[in-house]
């Protein structure tokens, strides 16, 4: 029988520590933090997470604003509107949802915004800032995972992991955070060979691909923490990609995640008062 890793006891935590952050900037800086989201037309789950989102922020005493868009906005436009969060003071973290309609470039407007603010830690100043040891800012879900994980009580120190996928957003982010958490990793993707190999060891498999299980990922042995980030959209809302059925086989960890868990929008949130206290040092 697996073991359950409960998400949202996780989540409430980590939000219950958040507003406390928000506390200590409030009293810092004479204000609450700013995040700042953009959405660009009507994508089913990107509205799913922006709503989630708004509610978190508001849950934890965050201040912002969604920009919601519609999705014959033009790049020119969706770019003067983070030039101009860029500019604001009360604006902390900037936060523009991926994907976006076609015709706007999602590497311009990644590049476009502040890595000070770069909440969800795109930018290529963040992401040599995490491959290279420096304390920035990083994506949301990696982090999460990586508090999942604490939460097992596994170690990470010297464990051997293997990450499934190569996202900017998950697959690479997560990979450098267990490599920093002196964890040897391997990153295996669509081609990768002799898949099933890879994970006949590791103690650690991180499926970090969008939109389903496709490799026939197996936990190989008792001890392996199976975490699970591909979401799909249904009739009722949005789940993990590794059903109780299939994960119920193991003698392993799963994340009971749904939406409240910290892999989602808690770690944004997190972020936010160090995002400020760079600004706050900048100027």
């Amino acid at each position: 029988m697996a073991t359950l890793i409960d998400g949202k006891a996780i989540s409430k935590l980590v939000r219950e520590e958040v507003a406390r952050g928000v506390e200590v900037f409030k009293v810092k800086y004479s204000r609450v933090p700013g995040l700042h989201v953009v959405l660009v037309g009507e994508d089913p789950a990107s509205t799913v997470y922006v709503r989630n989102k708004e509610k978190a922020a508001l849950e934890v005493g965050i201040a912002g604003q969604v920009h919601r868009l519609p999705a014959s906005t033009t790049e020119e436009a969706l770019l003067g509107l983070v030039k101009e969060l860029n500019q604001s003071g009360e604006v902390d973290g900037i936060l523009v949802q991926f994907p976006v309609p076609q015709g706007i470039r999602q590497q311009k407007v990644v590049e476009a915004t502040a890595p000070s603010k770069d909440v969800d830690g795109l930018h290529p100043e963040s992401i040599g800032a995490l491959w290279a040891g420096i304390k920035g800012l990083v994506p949301c879900t990696p982090r999460g995972c990586m508090r999942l994980i604490a939460e097992t009580g596994i170690k990470v120190d010297g464990a051997q992991a293997v990450v499934v996928g190569r996202s900017n957003l998950v697959g690479k982010p997560i990979a450098g955070l267990l490599l920093a958490a002196n964890a040897t990793v391997t990153l295996a993707h669509s081609k990768t060979r002799d898949f099933a190999a890879q994970q006949n060891d590791p103690r650690l498999v991180d499926q970090a691909r969008r939109g389903g299980d496709r490799r026939g990922h197996e936990p190989r042995r008792s001890g392996q923490a199976v975490r699970g980030r591909g979401l799909r959209i249904c009739v009722r809302g949005c789940f993990g990609d590794h059903t109780r059925a299939r994960w119920g086989r193991a003698n392993d960890y799963r994340d009971v995640a749904g939406k409240h868990a910290p892999g989602s929008e808690c770690p944004h949130f997190a972020r936010l008062p160090h995002a400020g206290q760079l600004i706050g040092s900048s100027g």
